[in-house]
């Protein structure tokens, strides 16, 4: 089944399959891989993908050793927009899970579920991270359920995630400006949308919502 959605620069939809592979739909309803494999080892199970106003797809793919898995550790990757390479980015993420870019496409913020965290890098001229620059943006966890999920940032720089509590918002400093609390154990995924690109959409683990924000979110597909 399907995980992580986005579209890519041509409005075309990328889905995160736990087949496992990373798909992309074409106008007439085909399917073109997008990536399936590491070095020739099967994917674990890709969960969340983000595409860059380039055309380059970023997905994470978690997963702990276990029978039948062919990587024995937990990604997160590029691929070029030509479909032609496919970089390993970080393997030393525990749960790799929502990743979503500053509004300038500076910063890739990706959030580990097991560890509760969101971290930060700066990003290079090739596409790649910056692995110096690697900090903790921001510690989602506390007293109540919920775990960082499905990520997405406002034109601003405040980036919304799942946390303990609810849907948390974060200025792009990484302070805690709010909760949206909806009720549910844990905020699923979630997307910016509507004419004006101020409701925000988001999935709990039976139920699906929405809110309306001030401020926009930033569009899907990106804009160069």
């Amino acid at each position: 089944f399907a995980n992580g959605l986005t579209r890519d620069v041509q409005g075309r939809l990328i889905a995160c399959d736990r087949t496992p592979r990373v798909v992309r739909t074409e106008p007439d309803g085909s399917l073109t891989v997008v990536a399936n494999n590491y070095q020739s080892k099967r994917l674990n199970r890709p969960n969340d993908v983000v595409v860059k106003s380039d055309g380059s797809i970023y997905f994470t793919d978690p997963g702990a050793p276990a029978p039948g898995m062919a990587l024995d550790f937990a990604g997160v990757y590029r691929v070029s927009a030509d479909l032609g390479t496919l970089t390993l980015l970080v393997r030393d993420f525990v749960l790799p899970n929502g990743l979503a870019f500053s509004p300038d496409e500076s910063i890739l913020y990706i959030n580990d579920s097991r560890r509760g965290h969101i971290r930060a890098f700066d990003m290079q001229p090739n596409g790649t991270l910056a692995l110096a620059t690697d900090r903790v943006f921001c510690d989602l966890t506390g007293e109540r359920p919920g775990v960082p999920d499905g990520m997405k940032v406002d034109v601003e720089g405040n980036v919304y995630c799942g946390g303990s509590g609810g849907l948390w918002v974060l200025d792009s400093s990484g302070n805690h400006l709010g909760t949206i609390v909806h009720g549910a154990p844990a905020t699923t995924n979630l997307a910016f949308g509507g004419e004006d690109w101020k409701t925000l959409f988001f999935t709990t683990r039976n139920t699906l919502g929405r809110v309306r924000t001030n401020i926009p979110g930033v569009p899907v597909p990106a804009q160069a």
